[in-house]
């Protein structure tokens, strides 16, 4: 079976992480997925579902249950909320037959046992943040990114049974306050060619 080179990135709200995977997928040629994982997923769901919903959905936890939901959470996740668990199987399908770049999606979870994945966490401080806020999100403030960042964190904690950013579920952490986020990805791709996997 061939090997394929994932990269999981996930990243803190106003942090440019969205923009520092698509200069890694770039630059290794790859297909980068991020919503794109989650209009696939709503392709599966029965009937079908809009793709601007499906986004909307994708964030949200069942509100009636609590804690790690074991294996990629597959068997456990409430009935009305089947976004988690089609995400997952897109992800995995993925990366079988590919080398790829996902970002956010719980990816660095799903792919955890994968020899051949590497999974990075892009932060930044406040006042990266605040200024990305103003320029990349519409004029947003701190705050509404923060509560965005809040929402996107109880997903990921309420699938995965981790503490979302806890380093020791990266490869590597990379802060990107005082980094071009070109330097950044250029950061990650060292990091992966020089840590062959497989």
């Amino acid at each position: 079976m061939e090997k394929y080179t994932l990269i999981a990135i996930s990243r803190q709200f106003g942090s440019g992480g969205r923009e520092v995977s698509k200069i890694v997928a770039e630059k290794l040629g790859v297909r980068r997925y991020d919503k794109k994982v989650v209009e696939m997923a709503a392709d599966n769901i029965d009937g079908g579902m809009d793709p601007k919903e499906a986004v909307e959905l994708s964030y949200n936890t069942p509100s009636n249950c609590m804690g790690n939901l074991g294996d990629y959470g597959y068997e456990r996740v409430a009935r009305h909320n089947r976004m988690y668990i089609e995400q997952a199987k897109v992800i995995l399908g993925v990366a079988a037959h590919e080398s790829a770049v996902f970002l956010g999606r719980c990816a660095d979870y799903i792919l955890r046992d994968n020899p051949n994945c590497y999974s990075f966490f892009i932060y930044a401080d406040d006042e990266f943040r605040k200024e990305r806020a103003k320029t990349d999100y519409n004029g947003a403030t701190l705050e509404q990114l923060n509560k965005e960042e809040k929402r996107r964190k109880q997903y990921y904690e309420f699938y995965t049974g981790q503490t979302w950013g806890a380093p020791e579920h990266y490869d590597l952490m990379i802060n990107t306050s005082h980094l071009s986020l070109e330097d950044a990805a250029n950061l990650i791709i060292d990091y992966v060619k020089k840590n062959p996997r497989g």
